[in-house]
C-alpha cells in the first residue's frame, strides 16, 4: 500500500479536486492524505486570535466570509442535488461548531479545535465527490490512530496499532482518504503536529503501515538544486538520500518539513517529491541510496541569530562548554550552526524567545555579543572526507561574499555558512554559478 499526501494548494478549488482525482485512479491501494484547502489554516488562525481577544463580532464575520468561500466551492464540486445537499450539511454543521465558540470561554484546547476544521472539511468533501462519480473510497479519522506523546512527539506503537486495526475494518477496500496535520495529544484532546505537518502524517503513516512508498505532491516538480523564488535556471535533483534531504529541509527548502524524513529513513521506505500540476515531471526520489561525491543542492534559512560567547575561563577548561549547552536545553532552545576556538565559541538559533534569559545566565561566567538579520546558506552534498576539489570550488564561488561563520565537518553531507541576509540573494546566485 502507498502514502500519497496532497497538500493545500492540491485541494485548493473545486477545479483541482475534480483534477487529483485523475492521481489517484489507479488499481494500487493507497492512503490519500489531505491538508487543508489553501488559506484555510491562516483563517482559522485568525478566528482564533479574534476568540482570544474577545473580539465577537470579528471572529463572526471572518467565520463568515469563511463560510461564504466554502459554499462558493461546494456549487462548483458537486454536480448532483443529492452531492451538494451532503455538502451544504457538512459546511452548516462545521461553520455552526466554529461560531459556537463565540458563546463561551476560548482556550488553547478550543483553538486546536478550531483549527482542525480544514483538514476534516476538505476530506469529507473530497470523499463526497469521490462518492458523487461512483469511486469507493473510505474516510479514515486520523484522530482514531494520529497521536502524540506528553513530549509531542509521534506514539508510533499507538499509531502502528491503531492504524492497521482501522485498515483492517475494510479488508477489501483500495482506497482511503485521511486527513494531515491534525492528531490527539497524551490527553486525548484534539491536537496538531504544527505547520507542515500533513508531510509529517504521510512519513509517519507510511512508516507505521510499513508502506511500499510515500509520495508527497506539491505544486513544484520535486526538490530543486536552489531555491527557484530566487536564483535562475534551477532544476530539481533526481535523487537525494534521506540524510541530503533532512539537511535540505532543515535548512530552508519549502517543499518539504523538516521533521517528516526521520520515519521513512527509520524504515527504509522510499519517499517521492511529485508535482499535482505536472503529474509526468519525475521529481525526486529520496531513499537510503547515495548519488555520487558531488555537490546536489544549496537550500537558505532566514531569521537567524547569531551569539559569540567568550571567556578566559574556556582556555583548557572542560565543563566550560558543557555549561553553554545547558543553559540552551534549559530554554529548549535548538542551536543550528557551532563554531569553536580556543577562547570563544560562536552558535546561530532561529528561536529567539527565550533569548534574554539565556543572555543573562551567560552573562554570569563570560561575555557575550548578539548578532541579528542573518542567514545560514547550506551547501549538500556527499563530501566524503577523502574527497578533493569541493571546498575550493564552494569558496571560490564565494571569494567576494563576507562570511560571518563557516560549519563544516558534523556531517559529511553538508557544509553551511553564514552571511548578511541582505546578502542572501548574492549568495545564492554566486553558489549557483559555481557549483552548478
Amino acid at each position: 500500500m502507498r502514502v500519497l499526501k496532497f497538500g493545500g494548494t492540491s485541494v485548493g478549488s473545486a477545479e483541482r479536486m475534480h483534477a487529483l482525482v485523475n492521481l489517484i485512479s489507479d488499481s494500487t491501494p493507497k492512503i490519500v492524505v489531505l491538508s487543508a484547502m489553501s488559506g484555510t489554516t491562516n483563517n482559522l488562525v485568525e478566528i482564533a486570535a479574534a476568540l482570544y481577544a474577545k473580539d465577537n463580532n470579528k471572529a463572526n464575520n471572518l467565520i463568515d466570509v469563511l463560510e461564504n468561500k466554502y459554499k462558493e466551492v461546494i456549487k462548483q464540486l458537486y454536480k448532483t442535488g443529492a452531492a451538494l445537499k451532503k455538502g451544504e450539511e457538512l459546511i452548516h454543521s462545521h461553520f455552526n461548531y466554529l461560531r459556537s465558540f463565540t458563546m463561551d470561554m476560548f482556550t488553547v484546547n478550543e483553538e486546536r479545535a478550531i483549527l482542525a476544521q480544514g483538514e476534516l472539511l476538505s476530506t469529507a468533501m473530497f470523499h463526497y465527490y469521490l462518492e458523487e462519480i461512483g469511486t469507493a473510497s473510505v474516510l479514515l479519522p486520523a484522530l482514531n490512530f494520529m497521536r502524540i506523546d506528553e513530549n509531542e512527539e509521534p506514539d508510533m506503537k499507538y499509531i502502528e496499532q491503531n492504524a492497521k486495526a482501522e485498515l483492517a475494518k475494510y479488508p477489501n477496500t483500495k482506497l482511503f482518504i485521511t486527513q494531515g496535520y491534525i492528531c490527539r495529544n497524551a490527553f486525548g484532546e484534539i491536537d496538531n503536529l504544527k505547520r507542515g505537518g500533513s508531510d509529517y502524517t504521510a512519513t509517519i503513516l507510511g512508516a507505521a503501515i510499513q508502506s511500499d512508498e510515500i509520495q508527497i505532491w506539491t505544486d513544484i516538480d520535486g526538490m530543486h538544486n536552489n531555491d527557484p523564488r530566487i536564483v535562475d535556471k534551477t532544476h530539481p535533483i533526481a535523487e537525494l538520500s534521506f540524510d541530503e534531504a533532512a539537511e535540505l529541509a532543515y535548512f530552508g527548502a519549502k517543499i518539504l518539513h523538516p521533521t517528516c524524513i526521520l520515519p521513512a529513513q527509520m524504515r527504509n521506505i522510499p519517499v517521492r517529491l511529485l508535482n499535482t500540476m505536472q503529474p509526468e515531471a519525475k521529481g525526486t526520489v529520496i531513499s537510503s541510496k547515495t548519488t555520487g561525491d558531488n555537490v546536489k543542492a544549496v537550500a537558505a534559512k532566514d531569521g537567524i541569530t547569531a551569539i559569540k560567547i567568550k571567556s578566559g575561563r574556556m582556555l583548557l577548561a572542560y565543563g566550560f562548554l558543557r555549561a553553554v549547552f545547558e543553559i540552551f536545553e534549559r530554554y529548549k532552545t535548538p542551536i543550528d550552526m557551532i563554531t569553536t576556538s580556543e577562547v570563544a565559541v560562536s552558535l546561530t538559533i532561529d528561536n529567539t524567545k527565550n533569548l534574554d534569559a539565556i543572555m543573562q545566565e551567560l552573562k554570569e561566567f563570560c561575555s557575550v555579543e548578539v548578532d541579528n538579520d542573518l542567514t545560514i546558506v547550506c551547501i549538500v552534498g556527499n563530501f566524503a572526507a577523502e574527497k578533493q576539489g569541493y571546498a575550493f570550488k564552494i569558496f571560490d564561488a564565494l571569494k567576494h561574499i563576507p562570511i560571518r561563520m563557516i560549519s563544516y565537518g558534523g556531517s559529511e553531507h553538508n557544509v553551511s555558512i553564514l552571511v548578511d541576509s541582505k546578502l542572501k540573494k548574492d549568495t545564492l546566485v554566486a553558489l549557483n554559478n559555481g557549483l552548478f
